[in-house]
């Protein structure tokens, strides 16, 4: 028997770890939401826009090159973002302070790192901030310990917590001007110091390890590419895709720009100009601008006779939605969930699109996701963008005929063909 005042039942731990890491990857969306004024900045300052190829205006080209560089900077710009934002999005109640913690602790975290350079190849000698080579005076910027957006995320959780736990701390009288969120910015400077000092030691073993894997995938070519499309779509289902994203997208490999900055992860180095970028990236074209809005119409084809209509309007919305803007998960979490065997093979088909698109040679990337507005905005930067549509209409058609085929072969519930009892207590709800 069980009484009135037993205590309930304790939560097992995994389910708060499970419930955490979605949450952390909800917040990963906010900073991610800031790269479209990104690109759109960084494709108007390239050459063919208002540049020497285009309009001639070099010094206005300079200008938006200039603004959508600082927010792609992959050492200070992008970790900055996703620190504040993952701040924000995990504190409960947040509000200015918790982001003015956030940058006090970054900002610190961040100098304290480039106060150790990391030791210069032969021959060159480090002088400073930079590699020079005295046998042929030319100099280069000095490296660093430099864990980008992964650190900037860890500072971002830190300060979420730290914020949470002393937001409404009280000191003695005589440092009273210090209580609650006044205090919360002077703690975590101390914690951003501190994990600046475990990254000098931590990171280096870390990083190589996250490389050598992201550069396992991207030796694999076509089938690495493909492995990354199954693995991104499979995580979309508990919303932790963001997690596989975050360093394959914004910090792995690097390239020079010809200021001799470098630029890391595949979507900065291909918004940079980096014609070897793109590969994580090109294969979701195909799918969110033809693929998923050909699911949606066969959805809506398959809905029972008198509900057409309805379904009809409903998925041509959410079908132009991920056509314009890549933004998908109202059609995917509109089968998912009750006909897993439709995402399973979206998500096969996501993988197969990515290896076939990256092994014709398609490099295209976005600032934001794989819709219409990426597509145009970085035409100029990509290679073989044409070829996009030929394959993505290839996968429209794959998509409605197995997606039409295999709801009315093993009726399954999709919208429009749900029992009419569901239908009446979904309407009264």
């Amino acid at each position: 028997m069980s009484s009135a005042g037993a205590a309930a039942p304790r939560t097992p731990w995994w389910h708060n770890l499970y419930g955490g890491l979605q949450k952390m990857g909800r917040s990963l969306q906010l900073p991610v939401a800031v790269l479209p004024a990104a690109g759109l900045l960084n494709g108007l300052g390239q050459d063919d826009v208002f540049g020497k190829d285009g309009l001639g205006w070099d010094n206005v080209a300079r200008v938006f090159a200039a603004a959508g560089g600082a927010l792609l900077d992959s050492s200070l710009g992008l970790p900055l973002l996703f620190c504040v934002g993952v701040a924000i999005g995990m504190a409960k109640k947040a509000d200015g302070s918790t982001a003015l913690a956030a940058v006090v602790g970054f900002l610190v975290y961040y100098k304290v790192l480039h106060a150790f350079p990391v030791a210069c190849k032969a021959p060159t000698v480090l002088v400073g901030d930079q590699c020079v080579d005295f046998s042929s005076a030319r100099a280069a910027a000095a490296t660093y310990q430099n864990p980008g957006v992964l650190g900037g995320i860890l500072i971002g959780l830190a300060s979420a917590w730290l914020w949470v736990r002393f937001h409404r701390t009280r000191l003695v009288d005589w440092l009273g001007f210090f209580n609650g969120r006044r205090l919360v910015p002077m703690i975590t400077a101390l914690v951003g110091l501190a994990l600046a000092c475990l990254a000098l030691w931590v990171w280096p073993p870390v990083g190589d390890a996250l490389t050598s894997f992201s550069r396992w995938l991207s030796d694999l070519g076509a089938v690495g590419s493909g492995i990354f499309g199954l693995g991104n779509r499979a995580l979309l289902l508990i919303g932790m895709h963001q997690l596989l994203n975050t360093f394959v997208w914004f910090q792995f490999g690097d390239f020079v720009k010809p200021d001799g900055s470098t630029v890391h992860g595949d979507i900065p180095r291909f918004l940079a100009g980096d014609p070897t970028a793109g590969q994580f990236t090109s294969g979701f074209f195909p799918i969110m601008m033809f693929a998923l809005p050909a699911a949606a119409m066969a959805i809506a084809h398959s809905a029972k006779p008198h509900r057409r209509k309805e379904i009809y309007g409903l998925m041509t919305s959410m079908a132009l939605t991920s056509f314009v803007t890549g933004v998908t998960e109202p059609i995917e979490y509109s089968f998912a969930y009750i006909a897993p065997a439709l995402y399973a093979v979206h998500a096969v088909l996501t993988g197969v699109s990515m290896a076939v698109t990256w092994g014709l040679g398609v490099h295209d990337g976005f600032s934001f996701s794989a819709g219409l507005i990426d597509y145009v905005i970085n035409w100029g930067l990509a290679t073989r963008p044409w070829l996009i549509i030929p394959i993505g209409l290839c996968f429209a058609l794959a998509y409605y005929a197995l997606f039409r085929s295999i709801i009315v072969r093993f009726d399954l519930k999709t919208l429009g063909r749900e029992d009419e009892s569901e239908v009446e207590d979904v309407t009264k709800d």
